[in-house]
């Protein structure tokens, strides 16, 4: 497999965070307020205004981020947008309704940094709004099912779009290859593509609070169990799982035989 090397040790890796939005100018606030209070400050952070009516791009740029205007509609075309405009090392992703935690920034770059093997980090998150009492077992049955259903069509572990972050060079390198259909999740897609040459890892101390929002909903919330379909079968025959399976076992291994003989 593809192994992505992190920068040279003698300095410390720099870190963009991307935030796609549209019409949520109230959870961005909060969102930009968590970033500013980071334990260790990103060195950018860029956030995609997807065809906003409301004045979320002027909080955007109030809060002192990079504001970039995305015409083609969707998460997928908003997110790769911001992936193309970073211009560090390591490009961090999270929603506009998440809060960060405040060593989330640093957490992940201290990540990147300790296993310069590992191309891709992603984390779990925890509810921070809706009924107490359902917030810890929803998160734990959401993001459970999320990770099963996703190793099952991967082989791997999946990517988490409101708490997940590559090295730019990885994104460079399938950049061609991502689909940037609005009907698709973007998260779930980058998986297919960066799991096929890069390791993909769990960092488990990366706090991350995530609205209820999408289980308030339940037209929502189906439209997002149909997008979770429709990315899986987009990329058959290719990768139905069990040739996926076979062929990254194969890459696994000529890979390992590779390193051997260095």
């Amino acid at each position: 497999m593809t192994e992505q090397r992190s920068a040279a040790p003698s300095r410390s890796l720099t870190v963009s965070v991307v935030i796609p939005v549209k019409d949520d100018a109230d959870a961005l606030g909060c969102c930009l307020r968590a970033l500013s209070l980071q334990t260790k400050a990103p060195d950018e952070v860029i956030v995609v205004d997807n065809g906003s009516e409301d004045e979320s791009a002027q909080v955007a740029a109030d809060a002192g981020a990079t504001v970039v205007r995305c015409e083609a509609p969707g998460i997928p075309a908003a997110s790769a947008c911001g992936y193309d405009r970073a211009t560090t090392d390591i490009v961090l992703r999270l929603d506009a309704d998440c809060v960060p935690g405040s060593g989330w920034v640093q957490i992940m770059r201290q990540a990147f940094a300790a296993e310069p093997h590992v191309a891709v980090f992603t984390g779990g998150a925890r509810f921070v709004d809706g009924p107490r009492m359902l917030r810890t077992p929803l998160a734990a049955a959401y993001l459970g099912s999320y990770v099963l259903a996703g190793v099952a069509a991967l082989g791997h572990l999946p990517v988490f779009g409101s708490n997940m972050g590559f090295r730019r060079a990885a994104w460079q390198r399938v950049r061609a290859a991502v689909h940037l259909d609005a009907t698709l999740h973007d998260d779930f897609d980058l998986a297919f593509h960066l799991g096929d040459s890069h390791r993909i890892r769990y960092v488990r101390k990366a706090e991350m609070g995530m609205s209820m929002r999408p289980f308030g909903d339940v037209r929502r919330f189906a439209c997002r169990i149909r997008r979770g379909f429709a990315t899986v079968l987009v990329h058959w025959p290719r990768d139905f799982p069990p040739i996926r399976w076979q062929r990254l076992l194969m890459l696994r291994a000529a890979s390992g035989l590779r390193g051997r003989f260095r």
